[in-house]
């Protein structure tokens, strides 16, 4: 018997387990760059290997990265799954790369209250500047002739969508359901799958699919602990702040070895920045004009220039972090109700160093020879016009101009050789 509960133990465990299919959910809340663009490939991924009813995926986005939007729409029409883009929640966006993503989508669906379109490309230079009339063009042209190819295949309406490319038209749910670029608007998941229950859909590859979505499960697929992090580092305000924190931290060290905590910081930062800068389009002019600003602010420490150098520091600043990312959409940039804030503060903690130096050159010396001008003491003897004097806590041999008598206050003028003092009488 034991032999029997044995092998049929074993043959329970060596069954393929059957895994309901399920509809599969993911919130895209940020631009489209290299973070995203992982995130909703490898929710793809999944979906295949779970063989999955449905993928939802769930847009409100300002648009983003053209690669990174090429490599979603690779995966997107690759996919065995069934993906859905779903603009939500109201209020929500699918713009530019995000408009692009929902068009080659098997279905494309909006929430009440959203929009989509704006997909005019902005070409941007190596300068930080609008690219020329030529160029832009050509980019133009590309973007409309692969927009216009991916409607065509899905069936949607190839004239809005080129509008929304060449004349960055933008349309609200009923528009875009009224003009057949969106199969649905739906204010909910549940009422999602309850239109789509029983739709027979036609694939990219040509062959068709009936959604079976009655009673299944909704599940949504977070971000990994990795991904959130990466998205949180590709905060451009971010990326500069750490850069900055990095680049001053290790020149604190540098010029004060042993100090350790402005190394550590410095160097953790810097790493952090670089690391964030793989995600994000870097111009290097921009980053160029930061590393001059960060000199500036440096040498205005020892070269006391009384604020011209922080100055220069601060414009320099401002124009290095407006250029530093060569993103297409405003969210993927620096801000700059940021930079100038930013670029001010560090601007006035610079001057208040500065004014801080520059007041320690001006005091009177304190210690050695140096710091006995201007001491007060007492002649211990008579001065005619030399004896001794009790200065600073010690008896001197001193000299006056006149006679002193013992016990007069005398003021400290001037230290001669051989450690003496020339000294003038005092009523303090």
């Amino acid at each position: 018997m034991k032999r029997i509960a044995a092998a049929a133990l074993a043959g329970v465990l060596a069954c393929p387990v059957l895994v309901h299919p399920a509809v599969l959910k993911i919130r895209v809340e940020a631009a489209i760059h290299p973070v995203t663009s992982e995130y909703i490939r490898a929710a793809i991924g999944r979906a295949d290997r779970e063989a999955a009813s449905l993928l939802l995926l769930a847009l409100d986005t300002p648009g983003g990265l053209d690669s990174s939007m090429r490599e979603i729409i690779a995966a997107v029409l690759a996919a065995k799954t069934p993906v859905a883009a779903y603009v939500s929640p109201s209020g929500g966006r699918a713009a530019s790369a995000g408009f692009f993503i929902g068009l080659a989508c098997d279905l494309f669906l909006m929430a009440p209250g959203t929009s989509t379109g704006a997909a005019h490309p902005v070409g941007i230079s190596v300068t930080g500047q609008s690219m020329d009339k030529t160029m832009e063009d050509k980019v133009t042209e590309d973007a409309a002739s692969y927009i216009r190819s991916i409607a065509e295949k899905r069936g949607r309406n190839i004239g809005m969508a080129e509008d929304a490319v060449r004349k960055s038209r933008s349309y609200s749910a009923q528009e875009a359901l009224a003009g057949g670029l969106v199969e649905l608007i739906a204010a909910d998941d549940g009422e999602v799958l309850r239109a789509l229950d029983g739709r027979t859909i036609l694939r990219w590859n040509g062959g068709e699919t009936v959604l079976r979505l009655a009673g299944e499960e909704v599940v949504e697929i977070p971000m990994t602990a990795r991904q959130k992090f990466l998205l949180t580092i590709s905060n451009p305000n971010l990326a500069t702040i750490l850069l900055l924190i990095g680049l001053l931290g290790l020149y604190f060290e540098f010029a004060n070895p042993g100090a350790i905590l402005p190394g550590v910081l410095g160097g953790i930062s810097l790493l952090l920045a670089i690391f964030s800068f793989q995600i994000l389009p870097i111009n290097y002019v921009g980053l160029i004009f930061i590393l001059l600003a960060v000199a500036l602010f440096v040498v205005e420490l020892k070269v006391h220039s009384f604020g011209a150098l922080a100055a220069g520091g601060v414009a320099a600043l401002v124009i290095g972090a407006t250029m530093l990312v060569k993103a297409p959409v405003p969210e993927m940039r620096p801000s700059l109700r940021f930079i100038i804030p930013f670029a001010l503060g560090v601007g006035l903690i610079f001057a208040f160093l500065v004014t801080l130096v520059v007041r320690a050159h001006r005091r009177r010396v304190a210690t050695g020879a140096e710091g006995l001008v201007g001491e007060v003491g007492t002649a211990q003897t008579d001065l005619r016009p030399e004896g001794r004097v009790f200065v600073h806590g010690e008896i001197w041999r001193a000299e006056a101009d006149g006679e002193i008598p013992k016990g007069a206050r005398v003021r400290v003028t001037a230290v001669l050789p051989a450690l003496r003092l020339r000294v003038t009488k005092t009523t303090d």
